[in-house]
């Protein structure tokens, strides 16, 4: 025999919950933390520098007015600066965010494809055998030097019975980046004006680099941007294996391939512009990656806007952190995200892929 107890209960019945509308708010708020602090970094770089000026006075010459020195001062220097940060800072923050999915390695960062290697080795050559010095002409020898390291990385590490896998690719990228840059120290060790020169290039200032520099090379990282985006879905499935990825039908080489040639567009055009940041890759998208989860669209698009505030704090510190002179982005971004990264990785819960 069954017995059934029947529970009066008091009030109406309980109503079914709906979906809160916070569940969706979150994504929102974050990307508008990441515009704000973004926002914030430009503001700063306009009103921050070597020769001091008064916000009143860097507003009114935005607007047209002021003096012939605020003129230069702000359209010569803070501006150009302001936009060469905001691109190489995007350019290397998707750049990370994919070489990192590709490898599936949570540390990698763009140069254990060799791309750095190769635009250093093509820069170095340049300035000694060609006399280069000026940043608009050896911007396209780095692009040149990326793509071609990039593309012998390729050929070596694809010869073989499975296409060309992370492990191949990085451990082949590794080799011949470290080739070539025993090649490049050589080059600017026995020529000491080409060591001078490298010196400035490769600690990553934003000085005078202008929009003769930055114009050849935005269509370089636009493209790779666009690569990146379409990338990201057939990244998610790659990180849940190669098997489940052509399960799933995703065409893996393709993705590889694309992968690699975004990556050596955004962080060679970057390199030519405000030359090597090692860790910026590393920093930005671990960050992101701890606040929005795996998704790699939500990823790219994170690093995209957090990377370009890194940059411009770093330039900002680094103009008044040695006054009268000024420390390159490129060292200040090292000083900084190195304790950063190191937080990050010791981490009880590391972010994987």
């Amino acid at each position: 025999m069954v017995l059934i107890s029947i529970r009066k209960t008091d009030g109406p019945a309980p109503s079914v919950p709906e979906p809160r509308p916070a569940a969706a708010r979150p994504p929102l708020l974050r990307a508008g933390l990441a515009v704000a602090v973004l926002a914030v970094a430009v503001i700063a770089s306009l009103l921050v520098g070597a020769n001091p000026l008064s916000p009143a006075t860097v507003l009114d010459t935005l607007r047209g007015h002021g003096s012939d020195e605020s003129r230069f001062v702000v359209w010569e220097q803070r501006v150009p600066r302001t936009i060469a940060g905001l691109v190489v800072g995007a350019a290397l923050g998707v750049a990370g965010a994919l070489i990192q999915a590709f490898t599936r390695n949570p540390l990698a960062d763009p140069g254990i494809l060799g791309v750095n290697a190769g635009a250093a080795f093509a820069v170095a050559c340049g300035m000694t055998f060609l006399g280069i010095t000026s940043p608009f002409g050896y911007v396209w020898l780095s692009c040149a030097g990326a793509l071609v390291l990039t593309a012998l990385v390729y050929a070596i590490g694809s010869a073989g019975p499975d296409g060309g896998g992370p492990i191949r690719l990085t451990v082949t990228g590794v080799a011949v980046g470290a080739v070539f840059s025993g090649l490049t120290t050589g080059v600017v060790l026995t020529h000491p004006d080409s060591f001078d020169r490298m010196r400035g290039w490769s600690a990553g200032s934003l000085l005078e680099r202008g929009y003769d520099v930055l114009l050849p090379v935005l269509p370089l990282l636009v493209v790779g941007v666009l690569i990146a985006v379409l990338a990201a879905p057939g990244l998610n499935s790659l990180a849940l294996g190669n098997d489940v990825a052509l399960a799933q039908g995703v065409d893996v080489r393709r993705i590889r391939l694309a992968v690699l040639v975004a990556v050596t567009l955004l962080a060679g055009g970057a390199t030519a512009v405000a030359g090597p940041k090692q860790v910026l890759g590393q920093i930005i998208t671990q960050v992101v990656r701890w606040v929005v989860g795996t998704n790699q669209r939500s990823i790219i698009v994170g690093s995209l806007l957090v990377a370009p505030a890194l940059v411009l704090v770093a330039d900002v510190l680094g103009r008044i952190a040695v006054l009268p002179s000024e420390m390159p982005a490129g060292v200040v971004t090292a000083f900084v995200g190195a304790p950063v990264l190191i937080a990050l990785v010791r981490r009880p819960r590391t972010s994987g892929l």
